[in-house]
């Protein structure tokens, strides 16, 4: 049993925001939508259908909303009726004096150097809500929840992220055919060990940056920033598979503001062994994408990741089987609070999770309804709502 202590009470946390954010000009909801209340630590991220639910212990006054493209929004607290956000597509004006162009890789170089005075300058412990879904095809078979908890020390330090489970609740199909045994990376320590930005072997060392070629793309905007977008992908033939993808940089202040990598699954034997952590004897396994999307948040002049996903796709089939069936492993991980201080008390290693551990080898079913009230969570969307409640009946 995991002894770190929630910090949020429904009691502590008696106010609370909801509503929906969609583009202006389309009206489709806006999904991954930063929410955040000015003046507290506490945030979350919209849904797929481009719902929200924040929650504060004191009232707020505004709710602030931002996605990269977008124009940000700060609105005021409407007390218990919903928010409708319209949210409309950034124009992006620079002057010209201020247009970069030459060496990206000169670039992200300085903006690595930058990382350390952008990074908090004290250790922080972070509220954090975990998802993992799992569909077979179209239909969900396992769904799991989970508040965490990451502790980041000061960065300068030779310390160790280290994330823990408060609470979980794990709803899998009871159907002995959606019970596969594969298992790959991931996991609630993803916000200890994915942090690009703070585990720099990750891609952003000398090693890393040797392996890709960088080319500088047009600007573009995140929270009313103008970005630095830098296009990487793989220089040469490597034994493992590499990544392609986009990172984005303040441009005023060189922090790091978003990540995305896709892993290269050209060559199935080396994308499996970067997906793969195990599998049954006799079990096929194909690698279509393992994709990874990395949010920092700039608050107070430092930069710290804010929320995080993962989506994995692959195909598994018998030996005598003729058709694979298609999997689908989306994990996403959200800071809703974050504290300081004495208040920012370090995850033991007993209570850490490890990098290969996933949820389901640890967590117990929790039936009560209002198991999330006391916590800022990812709101269902309507078909993952749908697929706990058919998953709930399956189990009785």
């Amino acid at each position: 049993m995991l002894s770190v202590q929630a910090s949020g009470t429904s009691d502590s946390l008696r106010f609370s925001v909801r509503g929906s954010v969609r583009d202006a000009a389309t009206g489709r909801p806006l999904d991954v939508v930063s929410v955040s209340i000015p003046g507290t630590t506490y945030a979350t991220v919209t849904n797929a259908d481009g719902t929200f639910l924040i929650k504060s212990d004191v009232e707020p006054a505004f709710v602030s909303f931002s996605l990269l493209g977008y124009n940000s929004r700060t609105l005021p607290y409407a007390g218990d009726e919903p928010i409708r956000v319209r949210m409309e597509r950034g124009d992006l004006e620079l002057d010209a004096a201020s247009v970069v162009s030459g060496d990206p890789l000169s670039l992200l170089r300085y903006a690595i150097s930058m990382i350390e005075a952008n990074s908090p300058g004290e250790a922080e412990l972070f509220d954090c809500f975990y998802r993992e879904t799992v569909r077979k095809r179209q239909r969900f078979i396992y769904v799991s929840e989970a508040v965490t908890k990451v502790y980041k020390p000061l960065a300068s330090s030779r310390g160790r992220d280290r994330a823990a489970v408060v609470k979980s609740r794990l709803l899998t199909s009871p159907r002995p055919s959606d019970t596969l045994g594969v298992k790959v990376v991931g996991g609630p320590a993803m916000a200890a060990d994915l942090d690009i930005v703070r585990t720099r072997s990750i891609l952003l060392d000398e090693t890393q940056l040797s392996l890709y070629s960088f080319e500088l793309m047009p600007s573009d905007m995140i929270d009313g920033r103008p970005q630095f977008v830098i296009r990487f992908y793989p220089a040469a033939e490597r034994p493992f598979a590499l990544q392609k993808g986009f990172i984005y940089i303040d441009r005023e202040t060189f922090a790091f503001s978003r990540i995305q990598t896709s892993l290269d699954v050209s060559d199935k034997d080396k994308a499996t062994d970067a997906m793969l952590i195990s599998k049954p004897l006799g079990l096929r396994f194909t690698p279509k994408e393992m994709s990874l999307v990395l949010d920092y948040r700039q608050e107070g002049g430092k930069c710290r990741l804010g929320y995080l996903r993962t989506e994995f796709r692959f195909g598994c089939d018998w030996r005598r089987r003729l058709l694979a069936t298609d999997y689908t492993v989306v994990s996403e991980m959200v800071v809703t609070g974050r504290h300081s201080g004495s208040a920012a008390v370090p995850v033991s290693r007993s209570e850490a999770f490890g990098s290969k551990v996933s949820l389901a080898d640890k967590a117990a079913v929790y039936a009560d309804p209002g198991f999330w009230d006391d916590y800022n969570i990812i709101e269902p969307t309507s078909s993952l709502e749908h697929a706990v409640e058919r998953l709930k009946k399956q189990n009785r």
